[in-house]
């Protein structure tokens, strides 16, 4: 009595193991579907609809039609008479974000923002250092910010003005083009994108030029 027992309470107990397992089982094939092939489809039909330039990378194209960045991710301009985005401890390498993450105190930090103070000075003797915006020595905390403040870019004007012979009356007319103001009026701080702005720069250039 107890052997037939004890067989009937194990077979009950696999019967309801199996079907525990039946259940977890498709509502794991139903949540795959959803999740992974349904919904992706779905706000990807959408985002593509609604916001296509943005879900396709807020990518900038340059006077000919080119590909030459995206609005997102800043990159580094060499070129003195062009304006100079922020310094990136990655160069700008939009595989994988991030800084180096310094504290104040390290030496490390010291030496590299000494270094960009002598670069500024060098490139930029019109320019007193106390003058001289943070955002331009300092890494932002991506490494990958296509922005400065208004006064970052308006800092670079002499420079530009020098090498370009363009008047301060127009570069500062392209900063202020340039300039987003602060999101619905509220959030966040006025900035400029460098890569659009440097755009505008290089077509006033050739104008000039002509």
């Amino acid at each position: 009595m107890d052997v037939k027992y004890t067989h009937q309470s194990l077979s009950s107990y696999t019967g309801a193991a199996l079907s525990a397992l039946w259940v977890g089982l498709r509502f794991s094939l139903i949540l795959i579907v959803l999740c992974g092939m349904i919904y992706p489809l779905v706000s990807t039909g959408l985002a593509q609809l609604l916001f296509p330039w943005q879900a396709g990378g807020s990518l900038i194209k340059n006077s000919s039609g080119t590909v030459v960045g995206s609005e997102l991710i800043g990159q580094s301009f060499q070129d003195p008479k062009l304006f100079q985005g922020r310094v990136s401890s990655i160069e700008y390498d939009g595989a994988g974000s991030g800084s180096m993450n310094y504290a104040p105190s390290n030496p490390q930090l010291m030496l590299r923002m000494q270094a960009s103070l002598e670069k500024w000075e060098m490139n930029n003797p019109e320019v007193a250092l106390n003058q001289l915006p943070i955002d331009l020595i300092s890494n932002s905390g991506s490494g990958l910010d296509p922005h400065i403040t208004p006064q970052a870019a308006e800092v670079q004007i002499p420079r530009i003005s020098s090498l370009t012979g363009i008047s301060v009356q127009k570069l500062n007319s392209l900063i202020d083009d340039a300039t987003t103001g602060r999101d619905l009026g509220l959030f966040g701080e006025p900035r400029v994108n460098v890569l659009k702005l440097n755009l505008a720069l290089q077509e006033l250039i050739a104008v000039t030029k002509q």
